[in-house]
């Protein structure tokens, strides 16, 4: 493995042979549909009954180790696929509105999405944890391979051996190919992340086109002007409102920003935060129409755990409505090339103490003092919200440190800017 620090490269360059090819907006995908649609569980118990009804579900979680104590780790994939769950081409018009190309080869099964939503017990501020697409991980059975491979790999290797043992039919292969994509996924980012995975879900490519459909828009923030020919973001700076066809190009775009794939994954994030407070603060889901066509999407386009109670969680995810999460990038150490291929490079010693970190529960604000004056609380109050904004700035911040040291949208803001 060949190393080298150019954090750039992902900004210009995708992971084979350095050549300019279409950028992937797949990715996004999990993290804005799966969980703007089960924080729209709130809304009401129709909304309960009709995301139940029909949403298809898998057995892929197993029984691997599970959260105690109440908390949740919801692990979100985004699958940049040009197939539908069927595993048939997507339709060549809807190829079109989406700008994606028309081979359903291209993407393949990669999971370019791959967030992990840390829900507390008892509700209060989520946090999620994004996982750059190209970490340079052990995939179980196939050694060193970028993590977003773990569910093609894995996919590709199971239809061969049921082809080996004569089935022929196009659906079971499909279906139970991507049952074995979906644990070696999950196994992959259990141990990477050294954390348990308590319940998933998994969006294909069409479904952001529904979303941003539904949704009427989103507002956004830039720090800067930009332009780019390959995704067609062209964007003034400051805060904005996209329509869909311009959110697709705000989430896709990865050429002419600092750090590439890094900064794509905080517009992945930003995009989230808006959706979510639009649920929250639009009255979007109480017109029938639409909160139908966001169901749809979800039926359409979503895959869950078969151990998901929507139900009983809702409490607690319908919080997320209100931008009631804290977003953070995973750091990487530094870029290099791997098998003809550019990779980034991790320690899952640090990668864990890290997540490990962040999840850690809060700790309680000690009681103040029976007679401390008003002037004292203040002050006290101030150093923490001090102490908050430095912990944002080299923990969460977008642009807060180097290009290649992650960062995120730490506060749960939905008006950050971002590069």
């Amino acid at each position: 493995m060949s190393q080298g620090h150019h954090p750039a490269r992902t900004a210009a360059h995708g992971s084979s042979g350095g050549r300019p090819r279409r950028t992937r907006w797949g990715r996004v995908l999990a993290a804005t549909v799966a969980t703007a649609l089960v924080a729209a569980a709130g809304a009401g118990f129709w909304v309960y009954r009709e995301l139940g009804d029909g949403l298809r579900t898998s057995e892929a979680l197993g029984s691997g180790a599970k959260s105690s104590g109440g908390e949740q780790n919801i692990l979100l994939m985004g699958l940049d696929s040009r197939k539908d769950l069927q595993g048939d081409p997507l339709p060549k018009d809807l190829l079109d509105k989406l700008h994606a190309g028309a081979s359903s080869d291209v993407g393949g099964y990669n999971t370019n999405t791959l967030i992990l939503l840390h829900v507390p017990a008892g509700g209060g501020r989520a946090t999620g944890i994004s996982v750059p697409r190209d970490d340079l991980v052990d995939v179980p059975g196939f050694g060193k391979r970028k993590i977003k491979e773990a569910y093609g790999l894995a996919k590709a290797r199971e239809e061969e051996a049921l082809t080996r043992r004569g089935v022929t039919d196009h659906a079971e292969l499909e279906s139970r190919g991507r049952e074995a994509g979906r644990r070696t996924e999950i196994a992959t980012v259990r141990s990477f992340l050294g954390v348990p995975v308590d319940h998933f879900a998994e969006i294909n490519l069409a479904g952001f086109y529904d979303l941003a459909d539904a949704l009427g828009g989103v507002d956004v923030c830039l720090k800067h002007a930009t332009k780019d020919e390959y995704s067609g973001a062209d964007f003034h700076a400051g805060h904005q409102t996209l329509d869909a066809q311009q959110a697709l190009a705000f989430v896709r775009q990865r050429h002419h920003l600092p750090a590439g794939d890094l900064d794509r994954t905080r517009r992945q994030q930003a995009f989230l935060l808006s959706a979510l407070h639009k649920l929250e603060h639009s009255g979007l889901l109480d017109g029938i129409g639409r909160a139908h066509a966001l169901l749809g999407a979800a039926k359409r386009d979503i895959v869950v755990d078969d151990g998901w109670g929507l139900l009983p969680m809702a409490n607690e995810l319908k919080e997320l409505a209100g931008g009631n999460v804290a977003f953070h990038t995973l750091p990487v150490d530094g870029f290099a090339t791997y098998h003809r291929e550019s990779v980034n490079v991790v320690d899952p010693a640090k990668i864990r103490k890290e997540v490990a970190a962040l999840l850690a529960p809060a700790a309680e604000p000690s009681p103040a003092p029976a007679n401390s004056s008003r002037k004292d609380r203040k002050d006290r109050k101030d150093r923490k919200d001090r102490k908050d904004r430095k912990d944002q700035k080299e923990h969460g911040a977008p642009g807060g440190g180097d290009d290649h040291k992650g960062g995120g949208l730490g506060d749960g803001d939905a008006t950050a800017c971002v590069d």
